[in-house]
């Protein structure tokens, strides 16, 4: 049996909209066997256990880009990362999938190509790449080639996810964006990635929280996100040191220094209309781990 464990990650952090992504030590771990015939799905509501199932459907096209056939499979899977709410599930079922076929039909394919595989499922490279690598990635897409570079992140930043008890949609919320955006507004995002990057390499709070800002999708997807106002004033009167949106949302992410910040806003975050789980979370650094067992 193979088990596979594929991090949650967060997509855009502020301004790098489609392209920067992190993985956080919050898991979903998929354990896959050969069967003799047929498919058996564990571990998820009965409406995914078909052949429509994400880790299914990208076990299969693994499968037949390595030129393998299984005959029959059981999947098992514990999932921690909620669905829906900007913490690429999706992309976890898809790299836990490929994972699991290149491994348990003895692929051979190298970390990259993995990547290039997922990358082709999911359609675009934002949230694969932290899932599959680890830690802070930026990638791009060029005449259907994706790149990706993976960066330093300091070990004094922490992470609050504010977690709600109700799901946005990725396509719904990219709805919602421009299809043209103003030079200055370009230009306002493309230097704030520059400066990011190097601030979470070296911890520096301030500069982070002034490159965080963005005028590219985070003032449009807020709108779809309920009571995120009320959740933003709470965390800043409780020193969060910075605040985005996560991937399409719903949600909302704090980079902190003092896992203290954790405990301060759970009196008034448990006061508002929808519930709102608060996660405490730190950076993974590896992204998806294989074993046997």
């Amino acid at each position: 049996m193979v088990k596979v464990t594929v991090p949650a990650t967060t997509a855009n952090i502020g301004p790098g909209f489609d392209t920067l992504g992190l993985a956080l030590n919050m898991y979903n771990v998929y354990n896959f066997e050969e069967t003799e015939q047929g498919l058996v799905i564990e571990g998820c509501p009965d409406e995914y256990k078909n052949e429509e199932n994400l880790v299914y459907k990208s076990f299969v096209i693994a499968a037949e880009e390595m030129g393998k056939k299984v005959k029959g499979l059981k999947i098992s899977m514990n999932t921690e990362i909620p669905v829906s709410r900007g913490l690429g599930s999706s992309s976890a079922c898809i790299v836990g999938g490929v994972y699991g076929a290149n491994e348990l039909l003895h692929g051979g394919l190298s970390k990259d190509e993995l990547f290039k595989i997922a990358v082709k499922i999911e359609g675009h490279p934002d949230n694969i790449a932290p899932a599959v690598y680890g830690g802070l990635t930026a990638s791009i897409v060029e005449d259907d080639k994706t790149y990706c570079m993976k960066y330093s992140l300091n070990e004094k930043i922490n992470f609050c996810a504010l977690i709600p008890d109700f799901e946005t949609s990725t396509c719904e919320a990219r709805k919602l964006l421009p299809q043209d955006v103003s030079f200055k507004d370009a230009v306002f995002n493309i230097s704030r990635v520059a400066v990011l990057l190097k601030a979470l390499e070296e911890g520096n709070f301030e500069v982070i929280n002034v490159a965080l800002k963005d005028k590219l999708h985070q003032r449009y997807r807020r709108t779809l996100i309920h009571e995120c106002d009320e959740v933003k004033k709470i965390c800043l009167e409780n020193q969060s040191d910075a605040f985005f949106i996560s991937g399409s949302g719903p949600t909302l992410m704090n980079i902190i220094q003092n896992p203290e910040f954790t405990n301060r806003i759970k009196g008034s975050i448990m006061n508002l209309k929808h519930n709102w789980a608060v996660r405490f979370l730190q950076a993974d650094k590896n992204g998806a781990t294989v074993e046997h067992i």
